[in-house]
């Protein structure tokens, strides 16, 4: 039994149209975020996660639905060779 007012997933998609957030190194490098390296945005998972909650509060803000996540380079053997 749902206790919370958000709708699920399910109930959402058959709503209707479901807009997802998107370009996350886009919106980091625009932020003035320096992604020049190996792991990409997911370097900022480890050394600025605050970063990542701030890109997706701005694509919130601008109407999406649903936040994608920040972990496209981010492997196991990335972060052990950082």
């Amino acid at each position: 039994m749902r206790t919370d007012p958000s709708p699920s997933l399910a109930e959402t998609l058959a709503a209707g149209t479901v807009v997802l957030d998107g370009g996350m190194s886009n919106q980091l490098e625009s932020a003035g975020h320096d992604l020049s390296d190996e792991l990409w945005s997911a370097r900022l998972l480890a050394e600025r996660p605050e970063a990542i909650t701030e890109a997706h509060l701005a694509y919130f803000e601008a109407g999406a639905d649903v936040a994608i996540t920040a972990s496209y380079q981010a492997t196991f053997e990335g972060f052990a060779r950082r």
